[in-house]
């Protein structure tokens, strides 16, 4: 990954270097089709008033062989005799506009974007309109970049993939570990960057790594040799269930498929996962691309064919549109030569990747004259997306624990001592993915906007190999009123092919916390920046350690939202997106088992199906206020519809477990809402996260403990209430995934938990009048 470039600049003057640029951007050219060009203005394929199908049809039938085939690959040659420019289609926007791919770079004009918290912090948020509006922002940005030139239209993100094991080092990346969480933020997110009019994209954004990909690089055992072992069950009830909701209701322009076979069988070679699950079921309406190299690697790592051009005529028959890589596209001739593959079976991986380019624009001539044309560099790092940044860390950070000592006080706690080794840190706070920042605030910098500050950092890095600065830290801590600890990980300890040994804090962090709140005159509080889950209970059961905050990687304001959160400006809202396992869960659970259910000596994984200890679960996260649940409104039986006529032809087999199969219920009229009023009981006014879990009917073995199905963040005064209407559908939320992948409707009892409630709903069959 790109190393970020430090502006020294706060966030809160950092707007300041934009108008500098203003007068000096350039528009780039057109991509095709450019007005000033007598021999391709009139070419069928450039008039933007017939379907695109119709232009994209042209265009393919204009092309040689030879010209067709440097197209299936992202660094896509021009066609000069055509008036088309290249096109690197790699481009990243996982958190922000990234320089991670060949497509986009800064300078000049665009010295940086604005760079949002990582995304497992603002999943932690649970704020659908605050993800699509980081989609918008982002997008905006991306396009006025690709206007300036500096930039594609393509960006390979989110990476949606469940958050399995804790030690993941990319897990930092996705929305956490429950598939309903993640689904969500993907659709959201996409919809944002999208920003879909008509058939018209702002950009195409990309979901990944399709499927079953959460091992970079364990204990021996590398994504490009793994074979991810998946139960069906698994398969449709966890792994895909993000993948297929950002391509139905998300509407998703792109898919990525992993490095990792799955069952055997290399993910982009595999057309039953392409063609069946992608294009047939889900309905994907754009290209499939494989994730880097990855198709080289099927070849030349797993030898899943005898020859390259095998690889080459696999991956394209299999649904294949786009190769990161060039394997493409020197092997897809031969390929072609030797019969393994028809023309016309790159026409139509070309039919998918250039429908996208014209519905991005790209061939419909001058970029500024068409709609986001006039987006350009005063719309990158404003005021108001750095706004954003900063609102999404705070919305992010989680409270895990506080003993009355938050927030502080600016009239108690006038000198603050910082210590620990990300305390003054800025690129860390980015995480990976990411690109150059408009500027950072960091924690120690954000501390002293409230107080004076005395600075320590105790270790030289987060690997904290020696205590030799421990004596300066603890005199700090006990010379000041209160003591903050910033520690934690950083892209050293976790990151892209580097997955984690275990969930402790590295080297001596955990005694140099121990030390100093000993020391300490006042209270202590200790913040950890991380991707992944710490286990923490030394830190937890300690009285001395008075509060606990997990702040993720929080962006490029993220020391403004720490500060903000410890003297109370703002109220913690956040919950955790992932379970916070204690260490000795990871000796029994190898990375390389893709189990979900516990078994025999194996525990299971993630809140859904693990019931052993935890340091701190899914979804906690504490408040300075307190929160009231009451039910307004909530249903207390369900009659499950049938469909006479499916239910006839299968003679009555949909009835399993006495378990209905949801595609042969009617759906539509499936569900239930449910008024949920949240009351602040306490003395300052807070924002409250409501999770929404239901349990199934007892006796179910197909079904996890628990499975979030709602959720919904709320702003409440103090000593006011807020009432929230959930709406519970049967089909969706209060379905299971039998032994085969079949989704059913446990008749009977389920439970729903809503807060600190508990309400059951009683689901019925009836066929026509006729309970079944």
């Amino acid at each position: 990954m790109a190393k970020s470039i430090l502006f020294p600049l706060l966030f809160i003057t950092t707007t300041v270097f934009l108008g500098f640029f203003i007068s000096s951007a350039e528009s780039r050219p057109p991509f095709a089709c450019d007005p000033r060009n007598g021999l391709t203005r009139s070419l069928k394929f450039c008039r933007a008033n017939l379907p695109i199908h119709v232009r994209a049809r042209d265009l393919i039938g204009r092309l040689t062989l030879a010209e067709k085939i440097r197209l299936l690959v992202n660094n896509a040659a021009a066609v000069p005799r055509l008036g088309i420019q290249g096109y690197e289609w790699w481009s990243e926007a996982l958190h922000g506009v990234s320089n991670v791919g060949p497509g986009t770079k800064f300078g000049g004009a665009f010295p940086g974007a604005t760079s949002f918290p990582q995304v497992i912090t603002t999943a932690a948020s649970f704020n659908e309109s605050l993800w699509e509006q980081i989609g918008r922002v982002v997008s905006d940005e991306a396009r006025a970049m690709y206007n300036g030139g500096m930039a594609g239209l393509t960006y390979w993100s989110p990476n949606v993939n469940i958050f399995r094991d804790p030690r993941w080092g990319r897990g930092q990346e996705t929305p956490g570990e429950d598939p309903v969480l993640a689904g969500k933020y993907a659709a959201n997110y996409v919809r944002g960057l999208q920003s879909t009019t008509g058939i018209r994209l702002k950009v195409a954004a990309c979901w990944k790594h399709y499927t079953a990909y959460d091992l970079d690089n364990w204990n021996g055992v590398d994504r490009y040799h793994f074979n991810a072992r998946v139960s069906k069950q698994d398969l449709a009830d966890t792994y895909d269930v993000p993948f297929k909701s950002c391509v139905v209701e998300g509407k998703v322009a792109s898919v990525m498929c992993s490095y990792n076979q799955v069952n055997g069988k290399p993910t982009c070679a595999d057309p039953d996962l392409l063609k069946g699950t992608i294009r047939g079921q889900w309905g994907l309406s754009g290209y499939i691309v494989s994730d880097c190299d990855s198709v080289g690697v099927m070849y030349d790592t797993q030898h899943f064919t005898a020859t390259p051009e095998e690889s080459a005529a696999a991956a394209i028959k299999a649904g294949l549109d786009l190769d990161c890589g060039p394997f493409l596209a020197i092997h897809t001739d031969l390929a072609v030569r030797r019969g393994l593959l028809a023309e016309a079976d790159v026409d139509l991986a070309l039919a998918n990747t250039i429908t996208i380019q014209m519905r991005l624009g790209m061939f419909d001539g001058e970029p500024s004259a068409q709609p986001y044309g006039n987006l350009g560099p005063r719309d990158v790092c404003t005021p108001a997306h750095q706004q954003h940044a900063l609102e999404a860390a705070r919305q992010g950070i989680v409270l895990l624990k506080n003993s009355g000592s938050l927030p502080l006080s600016t009239a108690r706690h006038r000198t603050v001592a910082v210590i620990g080794p990300n305390s003054d840190v800025t690129v860390t706070m980015i995480g990976n993915y990411a690109g150059v920042a408009c500027g950072y605030t960091s924690p120690l910098q954000g501390i002293s906007r409230y107080a004076r500050t005395i600075h320590q950092a105790g270790c030289s890095d987060v690997a904290c190999g020696t205590n030799n600065l421990f004596g300066a830290a603890e005199v700090a801590a006990h010379e000041a009123d209160a003591t903050v600890l910033v520690m934690g990980l950083d892209q050293s300890i976790e990151a892209e092919f580097r997955d984690r040994v275990g969930l402790l804090l590295p080297g001596r962090q955990q005694e140099l916390v121990s030390r100093v709140a000993r020391a300490s005159r006042g209270p202590t509080v200790l913040v950890l920046m991380s991707g992944g889950p710490i286990d923490v209970s030394f830190a937890k059961n300690d009285p001395r350690v008075s509060a606990i905050i997990w702040a993720g990687y929080p962006g490029q304001a993220g020391g403004t939202a720490i500060a903000d959160v410890l003297f109370g400006t703002t109220n913690p809202g956040g919950k955790l997106p992932m379970t916070w396992y204690p260490q000795d869960y990871v000796a029994k659970v190898p990375m390389t088992n893709m189990g979900m259910r516990p078994s025999r000596g194996y525990p299971g994984r993630t809140y859904r199906f693990y019931k052993g200890p935890v340091v701190f679960p899914f979804g906690h996260g504490l408040s300075y206020t307190s929160f009231k649940h009451s039910l307004a409104l909530a249903p207390t039986d369900l009659s499950v519809l049938l469909d006479t006529n499916l239910f006839a032809t299968k003679n009555y087999s949909t009835l399993s477990s006495n378990a209905i199969r949801v595609k042969h219920a009617k759906c539509d009229s499936l569900s239930s809402l449910f008024h949920i009023d949240v009351e602040n009981t306490g003395n300052m006014d807070g924002t409250h996260t409501l999770l929404v879990f239901s349990t199934p009917p007892a006796g179910q073995k197909w079904s996890p403990n628990k499975q979030l199905i709602g959720f919904h963040r709320v702003h409440v005064v103090a000593g006011s209430k807020q009432r929230v209407k959930i709406n519970i559908h049967a089909c969706k939320h209060l379905s299971v995934v039998d032994e085969f992948g079949i989704r059913r409707i446990p008749m009977g009892s389920h439970s729903l938990h809503i807060g600190d409630l508990k309400h059951s709903i009683s689901l019925q069959a009836n066929l026509e009048g006729i309970k079944v």
